[in-house]
């Protein structure tokens, strides 16, 4: 994966369809020839792990991918340990954040050779957070190339795993019929990972069906990028509201919850209208309309919420084996990225 030597890994769409499905094959290859596959090109380097949220997955696969590849992770959690960061231009530092990205992420690049980034949405414009500003902002003052570790819009090392999965499990992509089915929650969710699961199972040329309440359906922009990474792709995609219909042949259904496109940065409004949707949970009676469909969600899951006990611990979830892809999927990456 020479493409990817010394870049920035922000979203998968900074690769082609070709190296995206090149970049799937090589962490399956490294997977299966054990801990030693890529040797240690981050000996002697350092990367960076900068932590605005919490983090149970990629914290732990991405600290265990760049040791076993020889390096030396450095995870930071941004107020807890480090500095509140700023981020805004020409901001008047008056508040409680104490640094701006400006000095930190040059001086952080001093140290190590790579800097993750993990930084959730404020969910308040759907436009403002469109533009990632956070993960730009890394992007725009570092010297070294910057790993996106879930932002506002995007969660390409979530979405690489779950590529690895499907493509294990079946065997290929095309003529693949995946279905991403919205799912109540308590909470308004980020698009981060529903966005790069559409963008990824595109550009890898999925059969996909988003199946979403009509709030909660992607709006014209996105569809329009959805449309794009289809044609680019040689994959299909078609939005529903008919929650039924998204089971009906699936080989795969992945379940996630995310906010409202009509109500974004209105919290209560998305809270009193997801009310209306408690029955759009995954159960036993609709994955039998599948086609021996596997159940896939990124962790962590609402039990009875999202999903049925019946269907999280029976054979057909994978998200125990999706989760574990992190780490080899995180391994090609940054061998990549260091080759």
């Amino acid at each position: 994966m020479t493409s990817l030597r010394g870049r920035s890994f922000l979203s998968t769409t900074d690769l082609s369809s070709r190296d995206m499905l090149a970049l799937i094959e090589l962490t399956i290859a490294g997977k299966h020839s054990g801990r030693e596959a890529f040797g240690s090109p981050l000996h002697g380097r350092g990367v960076g792990l900068v932590f605005f949220n919490p983090s149970l997955r990629t914290r732990a696969s991405m600290i265990m991918a760049v040791s076993q590849l020889g390096g030396q992770p450095v995870p930071l959690e941004v107020g807890a340990g480090t500095w509140d960061l700023e981020h805004r231009t020409g901001v008047v530092m008056d508040g409680a954040k104490s640094e701006h990205v400006r000095e930190a992420v040059p001086v952080l690049a001093q140290y190590v050779d790579a800097i993750g980034v993990r930084c959730f949405p404020a969910l308040k414009s759907l436009s403002g957070d469109r533009q990632d500003p956070v993960l730009r902002a890394f992007a725009q003052y570092s010297p070294v190339p910057v790993i996106n570790l879930e932002s506002a819009m995007h969660h390409p090392c979530q979405a690489l795993a779950d590529m690895v999965t499907i493509r294990e499990r079946l065997g290929g992509f095309k003529g693949r019929k995946v279905s991403l089915v919205w799912a109540n929650h308590p909470k308004v969710l980020p698009h981060a990972v529903p966005n790069s699961f559409i963008l990824a199972a595109l550009q890898c040329g999925l059969d996909l069906t988003v199946a979403a309440p009509p709030e909660y359906q992607p709006d014209d922009d996105f569809r329009a990028v959805m449309q794009q990474t289809a044609l680019t792709g040689g994959g299909s995609v078609r939005c529903i509201t008919d929650r039924d219909a998204a089971y009906d042949g699936a080989q795969v259904i992945y379940a996630k919850s995310w906010a409202s496109t009509v109500y974004y940065g209105h919290s209560e409004r998305d809270l009193a209208c997801r009310a209306n949707y408690r029955h759009w949970q995954v159960t036993s009676e609709l994955m039998q309309r599948t086609d021996s469909g596997i159940f896939m969600h990124c962790l962590p899951v609402r039990r009875n919420v999202v999903v049925a006990d019946s269907v999280l611990d029976s054979s057909a979830s994978v998200v125990v084996e999706q989760a574990a892809n992190r780490l080899a999927a995180q391994k090609a990456l940054l061998a990549s990225i260091f080759s």
